[in-house]
């Protein structure tokens, strides 16, 4: 069943506020891929805040005219899931843990900062830690000074307790 005009339009527009907060794209072949498997992809994207859609090459590319994403043209061809995100490495990670489980996800390429990158650096983005994981180890590295400096301070009184306490001792004995 094809999309009326005002469908088509609707699409696009909605395809365009995607794009419009995203940081990456990446483009797969889906065939043979089930429904259930699909539905499973999905949903584990949205749960790291990956839009996933199945939408004609012709939308898709209306849609990313104009943008930085327009690079991708050449890898519109056939049938294609499209996905956005605001964070690369977790579109990254999801397509290539899905493409690992189910070989039917074949990843054509993506874009990442205005660039047309392949399958091969989309793994290699995968391989990066998380953007929470980056944050931890940062706040860890910026906390370790402070915490150090703590530790010293508060070493001066506890040794002076433990030297009243020989004191103590020793006179008890």
């Amino acid at each position: 069943m094809s999309l009326k005009l005002a469908e088509k339009e609707q699409v696009v527009i909605a395809l365009q506020a995607k794009i419009a907060e995203a940081q990456a794209t990446v483009v797969a072949e889906y065939r043979g891929l089930t429904v259930a498997q699909m539905t499973a992809f999905r949903a584990e994207a949205l749960k790291q805040s990956v839009h996933v859609q199945v939408v004609k090459n012709t939308l898709l590319k209306r849609a990313l005219a104009g943008t930085p994403f327009a690079v991708m043209d050449s890898l519109l061809k056939g049938p294609l899931v499209f996905a956005v995100a605001e964070d690369p490495v977790a579109l990254a990670k999801i397509f290539t843990d899905f493409a690992k489980r189910f070989d039917k996800l074949v990843i054509t390429g993506g874009v990442l900062s205005g660039k047309q990158i392949d399958a091969a650096a989309i793994a290699q983005l995968s391989k990066m830690p998380s953007r929470e994981e980056l944050l931890s180890k940062l706040l860890g590295t910026m906390q370790a000074p402070v915490s150090g400096f703590v530790r010293t301070l508060n070493e001066v009184p506890s040794r002076f307790v433990r030297v009243l306490a020989a004191v103590r001792d020793q006179r008890a004995a």
